[in-house]
Parts: structure tokens; C-alpha cells; sequence
């Protein structure tokens, strides 16, 4: 019983997540929802089912599930976020370990995602 309470948390929180980052530039949206579906999936089947016939949520999740696929737009957006991301980390006052750590890390999810297959 607690184990599925913790995945049912997961999964709105995630789905919560996903929906602020809808709205926040530099939060992603898709990773969270598709945290979401996979928690959902773990102990909450009716949740699970309802992301996956959701317009807007359930393609880009089925996508991810049957193909390992991240659509362009999506690609394009996450890049736009990130270097919108890294300009602000290298306008702040962090230590210069970190920043390199930072734009190392965002650049390797870079070529990541960038290699991941489209539609």
C-alpha cells in the first residue's frame, strides 16, 4: 500500500512539474510528463491510461514508449531553454567549477537528445 502510494505521488508531482514548466522557461515539461506516465504505470494503471489518451500529453509518451522518440519541435525547445539557461548561469556570480560542470552536463544532454529518433 505504501509502495503505490508513493508512485501515485510521484506521478502527480511530476505531472504537476510538467505543467509549471509549461508555463516557466527552463523547467522542462516532457521529461516530467513521462516520469509521470512511467510512476503512474507502477501504481496507478487508470492515471497511466488517462496521460496516454491525453491530446496533449499521451502522443508525445506513446512516442517515447514505442520509438525512444522526442519530436523536432520538442528538440528545439528544450536547446532554446537550455542556452537560454546557460547565458544566465554564465552571467551569475557561481564558481567557475560549476559552470563548466553545468554547461558540460546540459551540453552531453544535448547531443543525447539530439540523437534520439523523431516521429
Amino acid at each position: 500500500m505504501l509502495r503505490m502510494l508513493c508512485w501515485r505521488l510521484l506521478a502527480l508531482s511530476s505531472l504537476t512539474l510538467g505543467l509549471i514548466g509549461m508555463l516557466l522557461p527552463g523547467l522542462p515539461t516532457v521529461p516530467f510528463v513521462l516520469l509521470s506516465a512511467f510512476a503512474a504505470g507502477k501504481g496507478w494503471p487508470r492515471f497511466e491510461n488517462w496521460l496516454l489518451a491525453h491530446p496533449k500529453f499521451g502522443p508525445p509518451v506513446q512516442q517515447w514508449r514505442q520509438h525512444g522518440a522526442v519530436a523536432r519541435r520538442a528538440k528545439w525547445l528544450a536547446s532554446l531553454m537550455m542556452v537560454f539557461s546557460l547565458c544566465l548561469l554564465w552571467y551569475s556570480n557561481l564558481m567557475l567549477w560549476l559552470q563548466l560542470l553545468v554547461s558540460t552536463t546540459l551540453f552531453l544532454v544535448l547531443m543525447w537528445l539530439w540523437r534520439r529518433p523523431e516521429r
